[in-house]
């Protein structure tokens, strides 16, 4: 029997999956670490935490599985994307990753319009400039830390230099690339021409490979710390969102998933290239050759839930760890006695700015409609379908360009939730199932492993061998009008405060 792991880099924690070549896991392990916010609206980590969990992890699948090392083939990592990672010409790490949530870049980002030209940076990068893009923090830190740019030898993606301290190779692919804002994504590679208009030396970034594509393999040094062999293939891998995509199978056309985990996606797949003009939504390669993924973002999905849960529910916490279960399964409990609608109380859930539809660093969470009567219960209830409604603030985007899934996928945390999987049932009104298997992004870069060390053809029949999907939670009929009545005014909310957000952050 041959095995291949999966390593996902989260915001919260790295998780490594062990599998056999049949997608069925053997054995899991994670590690969490936590983000660092020295001022309102930033957001960092430490990129050597990563580099401790997944060693951490990955002895952990080995020790715990009993598997011989000499079977596990190759290796996938997946990784939460945009974050900055800058290396000395020694390999060391210059300062902590400004990571994807941040948004202090949004001058940086109107720089980059202005030299580049709006319509043209989206004929280049598919997108417009976004504070969460890796290419405003690359500006950002010219701007402010010159000293500490000019010793940046080398410019890496999260999982990217999870890669390097395991092969010693400077290598990224197409997917994460994507959300730098510095690879011509029609054409999967570098844009030399951005680099040049905005004075980038090219030689600090990696080399650009296919998702699938073997970039390498464990050397020596990693191999004595993680207890893998230094024949163990690493392949490209993929970021979070396009590696969840492969680990359910969304790698055809007419398929889609929605993610709620830190950040919330909702994810189609296209093989044509499909850029919405008003750069709502994000176009990137996905893990699959010659293919695109089309993305809608909300910015703190699971956030805002874990934000309440480690502010307000320390009882809800200390019962749990009485009774050995997740906080969150006492957490869901609570919000199922509220009514929908929570009671007339509306939760907007932009705690770190958002990205679809808004696009703007500016807005912050709100909790609408609070009165005397509301109880912790509703609260939560008032989070998840906040967030819920903003996940459908992106599908109504890539309705409007053509996609119209008639069945959801959902993954991540919160896609485990049955509560939060029948919102997402009810409020898109269309059937929301799950994966037999719901390892998600780590299956997914597992699956690239597969292909890449040749256990399979292709991504497609890789995906068709070893995903399963369970039977799906369907629409109740009666809920889908009450969502939608309190959707209407949810989608109000924005646009009625977004000067006041411009206000607030001026002070």
């Amino acid at each position: 029997m041959k095995y291949v792991l999966g390593i996902d880099l989260g915001t919260s924690g790295t998780k490594t999956v062990l599998f056999q070549q049949d997608g069925v896991g053997v054995c899991s392990a994670t590690v969490e670490y936590p983000m660092s916010q020295p001022q309102n609206g930033w957001a960092e980590q430490d990129p050597k935490d990563w580099w401790n969990a997944a060693v951490s992890t990955v002895k952990t699948v080995l020790t715990k599985s009993g598997v011989d090392p000499k079977d596990v083939v190759s290796l996938g990592i997946s990784g939460q994307m945009h974050g900055l990672v800058m290396l000395d010409e020694n390999g060391e790490v210059l300062r902590p990753s400004i990571i994807w949530c941040d948004q202090r870049t949004q001058v940086e980002c109107d720089e980059i319009t202005e030299k580049v030209g709006y319509d043209n940076l989206i004929r280049i990068t598919a997108n417009p400039a976004l504070t969460g893009f890796t290419l405003s923090k690359i500006m950002w830190v010219r701007k402010h830390q010159p000293e500490i740019y000019a010793k940046c030898r080398h410019i890496l993606l999260p999982k990217d230099y999870v890669r390097y301290m395991l092969t010693g190779d400077y290598a990224t692919e197409v997917s994460d690339a994507s959300g730098m804002q510095l690879l011509d994504v029609p054409n999967r590679c570098w844009s030399d021409e951005l680099l040049q208009i905005l004075d980038i030396d090219k030689s600090l970034l990696a080399k650009v490979y296919e998702s699938c594509e073997v970039t390498g393999h464990v050397s020596e040094q990693a191999a004595a710390l993680t207890g893998l062999t230094p024949d163990t293939l690493v392949v490209g891998g993929a970021g979070d969102n396009a590696a969840a995509a492969v680990g359910t199978g969304v790698v055809e056309d007419g398929k889609a998933f929605t993610t709620i985990g830190t950040s919330g996606v909702i994810f189609a797949h296209t093989d044509k290239l499909s850029i919405d003009p008003k750069g709502r939504v994000h176009t990137f390669c996905c893990a699959v050759p010659g293919a695109w993924h089309v993305m809608g973002v909300t910015q703190a999905a699971g956030l805002s839930l874990k934000w309440f849960r480690d502010n307000f529910c320390a009882a809800e916490k200390e019962t749990a760890a009485a009774m050995g279960v997740d906080t969150y399964e006492l957490t869901n409990q609570e919000a199922a006695q509220s009514p929908i609608g929570a009671n007339k109380l509306i939760y907007a859930p932009y705690l770190m700015g958002e990205r679809t539809p808004h696009l703007d660093a500016d807005c912050r969470g709100i909790f609408f409609g609070l009165s005397a009567m509301h109880q912790r219960r509703d609260l939560l209830r008032a989070v998840m379908e906040g967030v819920t409604y903003s996940l459908k603030d992106c599908l109504g985007v890539l309705n409007g360009m053509g996609v119209d899934p008639a069945q959801m996928l959902a993954c991540g945390g919160g896609g485990k939730s049955p509560l939060w999987r029948q919102m997402l049932a009810d409020v898109f009104n269309c059937p929301v199932a799950t994966t037999v298997n719901t390892e998600g992004p780590a299956l997914g870069v597992a699956i690239l492993a597969g292909v890449g060390a040749g256990l399979y053809p292709s991504v497609q029949e890789a995906c068709r061998a070893m995903i399963h999907v369970n039977a799906p939670q369907n629409p109740i009929e009666e809920n889908v009008p009450k969502y939608a009545k309190v959707y209407e005014v949810f989608q109000k909310i924005y646009p009625a405060n977004k000067e006041v957000f411009k206000e607030l952050g001026k002070i």
